[in-house]
Formats: C-alpha cells, structure tokens, sequence
C-alpha cells in the first residue's frame, strides 16, 4: 500500500523491490512475479493493464486486472481511498456523493450515530417545519465537499505536492468535525453549558463542541480500534494530529513560529477548507448554507460550485493561502450576506430564541437528576458529562423527553418548563431595542444585572426581577466588527499567480458600511398577564433610556394579537366560541334569505 515504510534502497516514497514481489506472491500471483522479478520498483509500480497483457503476456485477463491493481497501490501518488469500496449516499442537496471505505468505517460507529439524533438547528424545528434536519447529514455533506475543494486544488495544482493521505485526512475531518455537538447542537454549549457550570476554580467557563469534537474523536478511535486500520490508509500519528487540528485549531498558540504540528507551513492552506480561522469561507458554511436554506424555505444566494472554479492557492506574505478571481468577490459578499440573513430569518428569530431560552432553563433544572453512565461505571450529569465521552456520547435530543415523560418528582418543575413550549405557552417578548450607532455593545454581565435593574424601576405588586429575561443577539459577518472579505486574497486574469487584496470601495458603494450589531429582547414569563407586560414594556423604556439605547419598541405581532393573547384561556375560549356561533347564525341567515329569493323569482316567473 501507499502508506508502506520505503525501504533505504528504494527511491523515496516507494517500497523496496522485494517488498512488491513478495505481496505478488502472497496474492497467488507466483507466475506474474517470475515474469516481473528483473524489473526496478518504479518501473514495477508504474505497470498498466495493456503492457501486463502484451508484453509481459500475463493472462487470464482477470488475473492481469488483480496484478496491476496490486502494483499500482503501491505507488507513492495512489489514492487507497479510490477502489470499489466507495458507498453511494442519495443526498437531498448534493445528489449522488461517494464516500470512502474509511470513511464508512467511521460512519457506523456509535460515536457518529449520535448525530442522527441531534438537530442541526435546535430550537428551530419549533418554529421552521421543515428544520427537522440533523447533524448526521450535515457531516456527510462536508466531508463530500472538503473532497471536492482539496482534490480540485489537487488537479489544479499538482505542484503544490498534495497527497492521497492529505485527501483523506481533510474528508476525514469534514465528516468528524462536529462529533461533539451536544442536545439541541449550539443551545448546549452557548446557552447551557455557560449557566449550569460558571467559572469557578479550575473551570474556565470556555468550554466549546470543537473541544468535544476532538475528544470524542480520540473516544471513537480507541473503542472502536480504528487506528489499525488508519495506518492500512497510510495515516499515523501525525496525520491523526493534523485530523484533529483541523477541526479545533493548534492544540497550543504560545510557541512563536508554526503552530501547527500535523503539516507544516508549505501546507497551511489545507487548514483552511473544513474549518478556515482566517476569513470564515470553509466547506462546513457552504453545506449548512445550502442545506439549512433548503429545510427552512429560505433562498440561498451563494454559489459554492461557482467558486470552486475559481479558487487556487497563492502566496501572500510567505504564506500560502486558498484565493479566488477577482470577480468572485460579489459572490463573497452574497455567502456573508446570506449568513447574516439566516440568522435574523431563523437561527436568531425571536420565538425560536425564546423556545431555547425555555429549553436551557428546562436543562439547568433537571442538571443534577439527569444521570449518564461514563466510563469505570461512574455516573455524570448532564453538565459534568462534558468530562467523560463515554456517558457524553449519550446525551442527545432525547434528553428532552426524558424529562417529559419522567415521573420523577425532582424533574417537576423543568417538566412544567417542557409542558409549556408545547402548549405554545411561551414567555412573551414585549419591547425590543439595540445600542445606538457608536455606542460600545453590552456585555454578558450587563446583560445578566439588566431583569434586577428594571425590577427596581417596576412596581413589586405586578413585577419582579424574576419575571423577566433579556436577550442579547448579535448579528454579523462572522468577524466581530471586522470585514471578512479584508482577510481574503484574490488575483487577476492576467496574472493568476499573485495574490491581491480587494478593499471595500474597490468593489461597490453600495456595500454595508458596519459589519456587526447587537439588539436586545425583553421576554416576560407572566405571558397572560396585562399588568406585568405593560409594566415590563414601561421599565425597558425607561431602561434603555438611561442606557442611551434606540427607543423600545413594541415586541408583539400586532396590537389585536396581543389583546387576544391577554386574555385568560377560559375568555380566549368562548371569545372563538361566540366567533363560531356568529359565523354559523350568519350563514344560517343567509341560507334563509336565499332560499326566500329564489321562490319569489319562481313565482314570479310562473305569472
């Protein structure tokens, strides 16, 4: 195989010569090694069907088929992955794709079957009918796409020396680099996480699912002795290394120089495609874009088979790094844009925020009952079994109805919490603002005092701190403030092989002049009742007055939904009770006027 160990008398990357007649051999092909034992080990290696057949006279013609596959796998520049073992997925957005045997492998492991039951967008599927999509598909089509993107550059470039194993690797990633994603995928490690363990002692607070990703990468390959079987693909230790770097970065950034330890800094831009640090444009955007646009009903204006056609790798600065035409940066633009749209359409739309919200209360309250069983037999929470992959492996979306359907007494109140969101009992948003234009955006800690600051403005009879929740949502371009397209590099027509950076006024005038804002929400858990809204509404105001925010508006659909929505069940029932009867006394009526019309003009007819 490829990944042989060269013998010193060989040319580099190549096996030795006896190496190859033995594996001949070993294969029932005694007669074809006499026939080839004289030859040098390039020449064996390089040996196609016809030459076996003609010259060599090696037959039957299926033997001679077996013999050049044998040869031919030994070559430095073969791909293993490329044989007759590739599975074929029907992909609702890509269409056909291949996958590799390895991949496959690790495909039907239970460490990668989780993601089945994981949704991709989370609280989402509440609101988007069509969100019911998980984690597991979404891993398959960006694995398929790093494929695409590494073996494009591949083709284009044969200089830049990219190899069969960096091919897989780069698949391999794509397709593990969420492997850590936990219940309801980002509600768990942005919302639930932060809440059920602040920082305190040794616990930084800073954990993330890249982290995870990496560990349970590490589980699945130890359970499921994978690492024999990466090494037949010609993967060691260092290309395990370079797997897990590209899913969570360098493992340490203190050293000066490369960071980075699985490739050096001649492949650097194979960091970018699963994962890109730099400027944000990587195969995990392309396929959520595409296939979360597709199950939510929302346009995609991004292109990324557009792009492919385009990219290359240049050097700017003494680095390599993935660049595309000059004419793709509209393109760009529209990909960031579309990010931008996704999450003021769906990822951060107000009832879909406030549905997690619950959902993360939910969790912190069942915490310490929920039990997962982890490694030596020893049991964790749902928070603390971020430490164990073991027990963590089981954590899922079914969290949820385990506390639903729980009997436990201890789970009482976080079923209340569950019981409520599927009633469509959800806390009501009722005033909305963001900082003004130059004002510094608020931090978490301002943001958590902010429910106790307007309680002490509120009048205690309708309101009080706990009553209230705030919510802070940030849009951007995923930079901060910055614009990604600054970080990209371009080059022109006529001279493919520069690099250049594109400012902003270089492209259009039209394009947006700030890159991030942040706006806030202001949710009542007292959904029914007048007094307490009103008086929130009153206390945001004045709130975001003393803060120098925009004015409050109004966080409600329309001033008759939200006279409807105050009333008590038992009004709002015979409220439609009485519609009803009125529309059937109405049609009963005009039944009776017809029926009457129409004998008349009989009648009168008939005279």
């Amino acid at each position: 195989r490829s990944g042989s160990v060269a013998n010193s008398n060989a040319p580099d990357g190549f096996p030795s010569q006896q190496e190859v007649i033995d594996c001949l051999c070993k294969h029932k092909h005694g007669d074809a090694a006499k026939k080839l034992q004289e030859l040098e080990v390039e020449e064996l290696v390089n040996l196609d069907l016809p030459t076996l057949c003609n010259k060599f006279e090696i037959a039957p013609v299926s033997e001679c088929m077996k013999v050049a596959q044998l040869l031919r796998s030994f070559h430095p520049r073969h791909d293993a992955s490329l044989s007759v073992n590739v599975k074929v997925f029907n992909d609702p957005i890509h269409g056909h794709i291949e996958i590799d045997p390895l991949c496959i492998r690790i495909m039907d492991t239970p460490q990668f079957q989780r993601l089945r039951y994981i949704k991709q967008l989370g609280g989402c599927y509440f609101v988007f009918p069509g969100a019911s999509h998980n984690r597991f598909e979404h891993s398959l089509g960006v694995c398929h796409l790093a494929g695409n993107l590494v073996t494009t550059l591949q083709k284009r470039q044969p200089e830049l020396g990219i190899t069969p194993q960096d091919v897989l690797c780069v698949k391999i990633a794509g397709l593990c680099h969420d492997l850590g994603h936990g219940p309801f995928s980002h509600l768990f490690d942005s919302q639930f996480i932060p809440r059920a363990r602040p920082k305190e002692g040794n616990w930084k607070g800073n954990w993330k699912h890249e982290k995870a990703s990496v560990e349970m990468f590490d589980y699945m390959l130890t359970s499921n002795h994978l690492k024999e079987e990466f090494k037949e693909y010609g993967l060691g230790d260092r290309d395990i290394k370079f797997i897990k770097e590209q899913i969570a970065g360098p493992s340490s950034t203190e050293s000066e120089g490369w960071p980075y330890k699985g490739r050096d800094k001649s492949k650097g831009f194979l960091y970018e495609i699963v994962a890109n640090k730099r400027n944000g444009i990587d195969v995990d955007k392309w396929d959520y874009f595409a296939r979360d646009c597709h199950c939510l009903g929302i346009p995609n204006n991004f292109d990324h088979k557009r792009f492919l056609k385009f990219v290359r790798v240049l050097a700017f600065k003494d680095e390599l790094q993935i660049c595309s035409r000059d004419k793709e940066v509209s393109n760009l633009y529209d990909m960031f844009h579309t990010r931008s749209a996704l999450h003021r359409r769906a990822y951060q739309h107000k009832t879909a925020n406030v549905i997690e919200i619950m959902l993360t209360e939910a969790f912190v309250k069942a915490d310490k009952f929920l039990q997962f069983e982890g490694s030596d037999g020893r049991n964790f929470t749902l928070s603390t079994a971020i430490d164990d992959m073991e027990a963590y492996s089981k954590a899922t979306d079914y969290v949820f109805h385990q506390i639903l359907f729980s009997t436990d007494p201890n789970l009482e109140e976080a079923r209340q919490i569950l019981r409520r969101i599927e009633r469509r009992d959800l806390y009501r948003c009722v005033a909305q603002s963001q900082p003004k234009e130059g004002q510094a955006f608020f931090t978490t800690e301002e943001i958590q005092s902010a429910p106790v600051e307007m309680a002490e403005l509120a009048n205690p009879e309708y309101l009080k701190a706990d009553d209230l929740v705030l919510d802070c949502v940030k849009f951007d371009y995923g930079m901060g403030k910055q614009n990604p397209i600054d970080s990209c590099r371009f080059y022109v027509k006529s001279h493919p092989d520069q690099a250049l950076q594109l400012r902003k006024e270089q492209v259009s005038q039209l394009l947006p002049e700030k890159f991030a804002e942040q706006h806030l929400r202001l949710y009542c858990r007292k959904r029914d009742d007048k007094n307490a809204c009103e008086e929130a509404m009153r206390c945001f105001q004045t709130w975001c007055k003393e803060k120098e925010c925009v004015p409050a508006k109004e966080g409600s659909d329309g001033s008759e939904a939200s006279l409807v929505a105050f009333n008590t069940p038992a009004k709002e029932a015979e409220r439609r009770r009485s519609a009803l009867w009125s529309q059937d006394a109405d049609r009963g009526r005009r039944r009776t006027d017809s029926t009457a019309l129409k004998k008349r003009r009989k009648k009168a007819k008939r005279n």
